[in-house]
């Protein structure tokens, strides 16, 4: 007698966008990969800055504006809370790519699809690239 057939683990569905689909699986309703959720519609990327809240996550997305009067660019940021699936298990200060759903609930229209790694370090409201290391210093002979 053969022993028990294990049952197929389900694999991560394809959501028609070019992202790795997350290595462990969940059980959430609304995860684009593993529940019944769809995209369509806008696709950014921005940094998380809150996962505070149970399977929502606030993400920043900082734009340049033109202003052509003054012929400058002026920063702009918008925060928007977004849908974060347990699979992908996205900590604070992650860069991450969201895709527009329809609407979860009042303010979440949109679901993180993507974790891109570290982001940028933020010093005083501006993103900046992480510093190189300082070369060792020769000594004078």
């Amino acid at each position: 007698m053969s022993p028990p057939a294990k049952p197929a683990a389900r694999r991560a569905r394809d959501i028609g966008l070019d992202v790795r689909s997350p290595k462990e699986r969940c059980e959430d309703q609304h995860c684009p990969f593993h529940g019944h959720l769809s995209v369509r519609g806008q696709i950014f990327e921005a940094t998380v800055v809150s996962t505070a809240m149970q399977r929502t996550a606030v993400v920043e997305r900082t734009i340049l504006r033109a202003l052509p009067k003054y012929e400058r660019y002026a920063k702009r940021r918008r925060r928007y809370l977004v849908h974060d699936p347990p699979c992908l298990k996205v900590r604070v200060g992650r860069r991450v790519r969201v895709a527009e759903t329809r609407p979860l609930s009042k303010t979440v229209t949109f679901c993180i699809v993507e974790d891109l790694g570290d982001a940028a370090v933020r010093t005083g409201g501006e993103e900046v690239a992480p510093a190189p290391a300082p070369a060792p210093k020769e000594e004078a002979t």
